[in-house]
């Protein structure tokens, strides 16, 4: 094709591309469903993973639960279990009334089941046996999560090499081991959905924390590299949502504060409202959720905006020590164990 015309083309596309995503901000579209497909949760024992587990139960999706912490893992699965019996309840309730109707996107709920698995992602080894057990024990994944991660909360010079090495494995090398564990089965069936749950700190960065912000920088670089693959390998079939969600209020980040007069306008997120709006983005095979929206002019204007006008606005907000009394309140934590400890 002719170069000239292939440039208008591609023009023509780019421009069709902004009509559909503006069309997607008027009319919802519509969710896909998951019911009956397995999906495996990182770091699912609490805070967003738990909530992510409870939300794809609630849909009906067969659960593998991966978590370090074997005791809030399983409390977890109790919780996915109980959603499994109500939807049972109901699907008993109201079995007289859908006779007749036709086909019907009804799943046996006796099927339903979850599965926990307590593993490490943070050590490869331990990924990829705990993968094979999955899929021998459970069938092949179809929905991949990962959303494990994990923080050490000190300043770059106080922080201990092994406590780096931590957050890169877990943050991001994890989300290598699990991709090449489900991934070639996905390419197989050319169907599947990987998740990646980041942050806000893996498009623009704030001081205190390098290992963290580079770890999520590292995996939406991963995730974002991963998704231009699977298009050029024309597998189309294979979704990917990245979500980058403005601090959620998990205990996680406990402490962090922007300017006093700006957090009324910007409050740390509710974790709830956080999953629900990645769940609509990922039933919608939406590729970016960034929330709040605000995220989105942020990254914009990093993006254009001179280095020293981006540390006057930080300044302005507050964000620029935001960290400092999280990371603070984590040195006061470490110092009290160690003096309860006789350390």
């Amino acid at each position: 094709m002719n170069i000239l015309l292939e440039f208008f083309v591609v023009t023509f596309r780019v421009l069709w591309a902004f009509v559909l995503a503006a069309a997607k901000w008027l009319v919802r579209p519509k969710e896909k469903s998951v019911a009956g497909q397995v999906c495996l949760i990182t770091g699912a024992g609490s805070g967003l993973g738990r909530l992510f587990a409870l939300e794809f139960a609630r849909r009906r999706a067969l659960l593998v639960l991966w978590d370090i912490n074997t005791q809030s893992n399983e409390e977890t699965a109790g919780m996915v279990r109980h959603i499994y019996r109500e939807l049972a309840e109901e699907a008993a309730a109201a079995a007289p009334g859908v006779a007749g109707d036709g086909e019907k996107d009804v799943l046996p709920h006796c099927n339903l089941q979850v599965y926990t698995y307590t593993c490490d992602v943070g050590k490869r080894e331990n990924v990829y046996l705990t993968a094979e057990r999955v899929r021998k024990e459970v069938g092949e994944v179809s929905v991949l999560v990962n959303n494990a991660g994990v923080v050490s909360g000190h300043h770059l010079l106080e922080c201990p090499d092994e406590l780096i090495e931590r957050t890169m494995m877990v943050n991001c090398h994890a989300h290598f081991w699990t991709t090449k564990a489900f991934l070639p089965k996905m390419l197989e069936m050319n169907h599947g959905h990987i998740v990646t749950v980041a942050s806000s700190l893996g498009l623009f960065s704030t001081a205190g924390v390098e290992d963290y912000c580079a770890s999520k920088f590292g995996a939406v670089g991963f995730h974002e590299s991963l998704s231009h693959e699977l298009k050029a390998a024309e597998k189309d079939g294979i979704k990917t949502t990245l979500v980058c969600p403005y601090l959620v209020d998990t205990g996680m980040f406990r402490g962090c504060r922007i300017r006093k007069e700006i957090e009324p306008f910007l409050p740390p997120l509710k974790p709830e409202y956080c999953v629900k709006q990645a769940m609509r983005a990922i039933l919608t095979d939406q590729p970016m959720i960034c929330t709040p929206r605000l995220m989105y002019m942020v990254t914009f204007m990093k993006s254009i905006l001179p280095f020293e006008a981006v540390v006057c606005m930080y300044r302005f907000l507050g964000a620029d020590k935001c960290m400092y009394p999280f990371i603070a309140q984590r040195k006061q934590a470490t110092n009290n164990n160690e003096a309860k400890n006789g350390i």
